[in-house]
């Protein structure tokens, strides 16, 4: 059964479960377009790793995406990977495009947001491409030059367009948008429909199973979208 809302689901926001879902939809973007690249391309599943001690981890004692605790020092940090994608180009390894899923870490003050920071300021003064997705309406958005952010955006940055880069910005009420992701000069761009990848995570997860439509998402809607939604029909558990 599918999510009773036409684009992301806002209760998988919730940081009890979008640690699961940010995992399983990393691998999902990565299968589909290994199947339709040449063999000229991998795509690769990357890590990155830094320490949190920030204060609002340890209350909601929570990962965001993957996390070891361990006493760094006498102070209680956490070790926390997130996972992300890389396009490479096989003969020569360089990194074609890098593509970014945000984690609730990377959308508020403390170490998450300072090292997705420090990367992605290093591609972008690089010669790689960025594709940086972001289904989180909650925390502090990304530096972008624009007015119009939607609940949820994705931002491509071309390394060869810069500083201009292509947003994608779309309200609750809409399905995600198909973007294409940039490769090497002159080639096709493939394009990445994210919303039936979306809807396959929430279905292998049995996420209907896991959520309480009847009690209001993390973080909460808007009244108008609080209005919009009670008209969706609810699965039932």
């Amino acid at each position: 059964m599918l999510s009773p809302f036409p684009g992301i689901d806002p209760y998988l926001e919730n940081s009890e479960l979008w640690s699961a879902v940010h995992n399983r939809l990393i691998v999902a973007i990565a299968d589909n377009l290994v199947d339709r690249l040449s063999e000229k391309y991998r795509v690769k599943i990357e890590k990155r790793t830094y320490f949190s001690s920030d204060e609002e981890s340890v209350i909601v004692g929570i990962p965001d995406v993957s996390v070891a605790t361990k006493n760094l020092k006498k102070n209680n940090s956490q070790e926390v990977n997130e996972r992300y994608l890389e396009i490479k180009e096989i003969g020569t390894g360089t990194v074609v495009t890098t593509i970014e899923l945000l984690s609730p870490k990377n959308k508020r003050k403390g170490e998450g947001r300072n090292a997705y920071l420090n990367k992605r300021n290093q591609v972008l003064a690089s010669a790689t491409h960025l594709v940086e997705i972001d289904f989180l309406r909650g925390g502090k958005p990304l530096p972008i030059r624009s007015t119009n952010l939607g609940d949820y955006r994705i931002l491509i940055s071309r390394s060869d367009r810069r500083p201009n880069a292509d947003l994608y910005a779309f309200s609750l009420r809409q399905s995600i948008p198909p973007l294409p992701i940039p490769l090497l000069p002159t080639e096709t761009e493939p394009i990445l429909d994210l919303q039936p990848l979306f809807n396959y995570v929430y279905e292998k997860g049995r996420y209907r199973l896991a959520i309480d439509y009847t009690q209001p998402p993390k973080p909460p809607l808007s009244p108008e979208d609080r209005e919009w939604a009670a008209t969706l029909n609810y699965p039932t558990n």
